[in-house]
């Protein structure tokens, strides 16, 4: 089975849970929604890639960790779109779970997930002995003070290093994303979190990138928000030339800390390939 069939199988097992009679059919049907049709998914992908780069020996704990991580960044969009935050109308090219489902079942949506991912990570119990260390660094990606929380955080707040905001953010996912897939194989962390980091913040240079110079229609939501909201940027803080340099840096930096190990080669891969994805298509073509 590839990678991304693992990880739309586990979500669908795990999301088809909160269904049934019991569950408020419209709450069911948000949380659906937030995760379904899938977006990149690099972050779960991410994961797969690093544990059987480490010689993967686990498929269900490893798909657990991949998916809590995957349900933790839905649920991150669910709540940064709300209009206390981003007003966005669109999300992945169709309205926003607010504007599908009303502000109060996109909070709850969004907290549903946070809830469901870390049960389905306690679900895959078979390795007890791996269940802690993933469980504590899929919570501090999470929380404060240098979780997904925090970095949402950091824009109620009149100033914020740009650095930290993005570590936060985006990068918090990425480096729980390859610190997880290590764990899930047996193998330590540490050495696998600066790829993610570097990852992450590769990430949110690129989304900053298009959010000043895509169309929506290009990238699913709306764009201009970082600019209309004061938000830390790294266009507004390099420029876009400056950004997109800063972009490459971290994307061959991201290269540079695979550590030694049998899967490199296909890590490298697909670093590349979301590598060629992630400008917005004019720069694309004017850097081809």
């Amino acid at each position: 089975m590839d990678a991304v069939t693992r990880i739309e199988h586990a979500l669908a097992k795990a999301i088809d849970r909160t269904g049934g009679p019991t569950a408020p059919p419209r709450l069911a049907a948000a949380m659906h929604y937030a995760v379904f049709p899938r977006g990149a998914r690099i972050r779960p992908r991410l994961c797969l890639s690093v544990a059987m780069a480490c010689g993967e020996d686990d498929p269900a704990i490893t798909d657990a960790a991949a998916i809590s991580i995957e349900l933790l960044h839905c649920a991150s969009l669910v709540h940064d779109d709300l209009p206390c935050f981003d007003d966005a109308d669109t999300r992945r090219g169709r309205a926003s779970v607010h504007r599908a489902f009303g502000e109060p079942l996109a909070v709850l949506a969004g907290d549903a997930l946070i809830v469901l991912a870390f049960e389905a990570l306690t679900a895959a119990s078979a390795r007890p002995g791996r269940l802690a260390p993933l469980l504590s660094t899929v919570a501090g990606a999470v929380g404060a003070p240098d979780g997904i929380v925090a970095g949402q955080a950091w824009e109620c707040e009149p100033q914020a290093d740009l650095a930290r905001y993005q570590r936060a953010k985006t990068g918090a996912l990425f480096a729980a994303a390859t610190a997880a897939g290590a764990l899930a194989a047996g193998h330590e962390a540490a050495a696998w979190r600066p790829l993610g980091e570097a990852l992450g913040e590769a990430y949110q240079v690129a989304d900053d990138i298009r959010d000043a110079v895509a169309e929506p229609e290009e990238i699913g939501k709306p764009v201009g928000r970082d600019a209309a909201l004061g938000r830390p940027n790294a266009v507004l803080r390099f420029g876009l030339d400056g950004a997109v340099d800063r972009l490459q840096t971290l994307v061959s930096g991201a290269v540079a800390a695979i550590p030694a190990c049998p899967g490199a080669a296909d890590l490298r891969a697909l670093i590349g390939l979301e590598a060629r994805r992630l400008l917005p298509k004019a720069l694309a073509r004017s850097a081809a």
